[in-house]
């Protein structure tokens, strides 16, 4: 019946047919989307050509890291550059001070002793730095870290249950590291300097392997698959 009723229409007719119910289809189309579940919607949108969701607080951390460590990575160089050659990069382990931070152990710790060891580390170094500032008060070194450093403490603060327990160093404590740090002979000045700069790099790997160590099970179990 439906075939005997298309061959009587005329092509005008049969023209304005096909266009009736190709709207009839996609009308039906949007009532289905419509009445699907939010989820599912959710899903459909979630795949390649969807706005990107900011990137995790881990990722930052990752990056102001990554971006420190750089920075830190040409100090050997500038050093046999100075002292051309007359002086062992390896000795400056000889001028490591009592005020230098710990690192962090990668065994029998807990994530927030952790965290918390690392945090007032990079505190310490912050005042440890002025005494390379008095040296070498135009390092390009100290240029890239001297703002990346409050920035990781901030982020590994918020990641930390109790991070009252890191307060900044008070200026009387600040005035007792930079007292231990001085010398009247040059040399040693320049070598204390030099000892702060290599001790911190190696603080900064140091640090990021054990938080990784700390928030890589972590990411694991949310998201299998990373």
């Amino acid at each position: 019946c439906l075939l005997l009723f298309l061959k009587d229409l005329n092509k005008y007719q049969f023209t304005l047919l096909l266009l009736c119910m190709s709207a009839a289809a996609a009308a039906a189309a949007a009532a289905a989307l419509t009445d699907a579940p939010p989820d599912l919607l959710a899903g459909e949108t979630s795949g390649e050509g969807s706005v990107e969701e900011a990137p995790p607080l881990a990722s930052n951390i990752w990056r102001t890291w990554e971006r420190l460590i750089e920075a830190t990575k040409q100090h050997q160089k500038e050093f046999e550059q100075e002292f051309q050659g007359n002086v062992d990069y390896i000795l400056l382990d000889g001028h490591k001070r009592s005020a230098f931070p710990v690192k962090c152990p990668m065994s029998n710790y807990s994530k927030e002793a952790c965290l918390q060891r690392l945090a007032q580390g990079l505190l310490v170094y912050t005042v440890l730095l002025k005494q390379v500032e008095r040296e070498y008060p135009d390092s390009s070194i100290l240029r890239e870290i001297k703002p990346g450093i409050p920035l990781l403490v901030a982020q590994i603060k918020e990641k930390m249950k109790r991070s009252e327990r890191v307060p900044a160093p008070s200026s009387s404590q600040e005035e007792q590291l930079l007292k231990q740090l001085d010398s009247p002979d040059t040399f040693q000045r320049r070598m204390t300097a030099h000892s702060i700069l290599s001790h911190l790099r190696f603080f900064l790997i140091d640090g990021k392997r054990a938080f990784r160590k700390w928030e890589t099970p972590r990411r694991q179990k949310v998201n299998p698959s990373a």
